[in-house]
């Protein structure tokens, strides 16, 4: 265990088991690293604003007095932290990003349309696309000359070309960790402007972006990006948010208007007024927490960083550009007939992580690690697959 320098290191496993999350509840008696949710104490003026939402009994649906503060504080974070100039009129309350997905596949693109999506992915792109009827076209990420994971634009425009309506945009990348640069982001409007397509744009993890690198949302790249894109962003994550239910989804084409305005209400009425009032307090209120937080998780990768050159020999890992996923290749672990390597390290080590398959073909034999925990959590649970990695094949 590394030395305590900090309060979210004097936080225990034990702690963490009896607040009951999801996270720690699912595999009893292991060390959890599978789910995108951080196991550090509430920011004060989040807790505040919730507080004062049970006093006052703010439980009912979304109030429009609500929903409008959120929205002008949302545009206003948006231009302070990423200069994006957002209208608060474009800016829609929804329950989660995935919910506004689905709503972009209802009502944006040919029903039963194939839908592009690079892998690896977030899981649930890939599921929740063939749940609502549309195909999912998987193009594997390719890597540049320094090793730097790349969309595949060839393949992608291939596919625009052909029946393919939508690409899934996921930037800050769940679980690649990168940060798109500009010329990135341009390329692939290009590609998709040349094809008449729409971009879903997921930047939930936009505000967890480390060291040089910057978040430029997708839309801004240029006008015609602006047009064909549609973006969801929210706390969830930054300020560990998820079960409080509350997303953005952030309307800059003018056809989309078109299509979204007639079921915007219905829309608004999917995200919780607590997490609404929590959201409008974290964008607000909430920077110097999510700084710190930022300090923290640079910390914990620095602590990757070293064990991984040490003890994980061919794991591929990269230092996160952003979100506070590490994604790690386990194919030279010999695990003796398991049908996983999450299965295998969770047998043997106590430590549950995310098999790298569910997000897509490209993921096979790679693992999803979380490391929003404790530091001295995230060294135990190095600690713990380190002997089990140097078994190679």
């Amino acid at each position: 265990m590394s030395a305590a320098t900090h309060p979210f290191d004097q936080i225990t496993p034990e702690w963490l088991e009896g607040r009951g999350s999801m996270k720690w509840t699912r595999f009893p008696g292991t060390l959890p690293g599978f789910v995108a949710e951080m196991d550090f104490p509430l920011a004060p003026p989040v807790k505040k604003a919730l507080q004062t939402s049970v006093d006052s009994e703010q439980f009912g649906y979304l109030p429009q007095p609500v929903a409008n503060k959120m929205k002008q504080t949302t545009s206003d974070y948006l231009a302070r932290t990423h200069g994006w100039s957002v209208e608060p009129s474009q800016i829609h309350p929804t329950g989660d990003v995935l919910q506004a997905y689905e709503i972009a596949l209802r009502k944006l693109v040919t029903p039963g349309s194939p839908v592009v999506i690079p892998t690896p992915a977030y899981m649930p792109f890939l599921t929740l696309t063939t749940m609502v009827d549309h195909p999912v076209i998987e193009v594997p990420m390719v890597a540049d000359d320094s090793g730097r994971p790349q969309m595949d634009l060839e393949a992608i425009a291939t596919h625009l070309e052909g029946e393919a309506e939508m690409v899934v945009l996921c930037n800050p990348h769940n679980p690649l960790g990168l940060v798109y640069t500009d010329a990135e982001l341009r390329a692939l409007s290009e590609v998709v402007e040349k094809a008449g397509a729409v971009v879903f744009s997921d930047e939930i993890h936009a505000p967890l972006v480390f060291g040089t690198h910057r978040h430029i949302p997708y839309a801004t790249v240029s006008e015609h990006a602006a047009e064909h894109s549609i973006t969801a962003i929210s706390a969830s994550k930054a300020w560990n948010l998820p079960g409080l239910k509350c997303a953005q989804l952030v309307v800059t084409s003018s056809r989309h208007k078109e299509l979204l305005d007639p079921v915007a209400f219905i829309v608004s009425q999917s995200a919780a007024t607590p997490g609404v009032l929590a959201t409008t307090a974290a964008y607000r209120d909430g920077g110097a927490w999510l700084d710190d937080v930022r300090e923290y998780l640079s910390g914990n990768f620095d602590l990757l960083d070293q064990f991984t050159a040490d003890h994980f020999p061919g794991s591929g890992y990269r230092r996160p550009e952003g979100t506070y996923i590490v994604w790690l290749d386990a194919r030279g672990i010999d695990i003796q007939g398991a049908e996983s390597p999450t299965e295998f390290l969770r047998e043997h080590t106590g430590v549950s992580l995310t098999d790298g398959a569910r997000c897509g073909e490209a993921g096979k034999g790679h693992l999803r690690l979380i490391a929003a925990t404790p530091r001295p959590i995230l060294q135990e649970i190095l600690e713990r697959i380190a002997p089990y990695w140097q078994r190679t094949n």
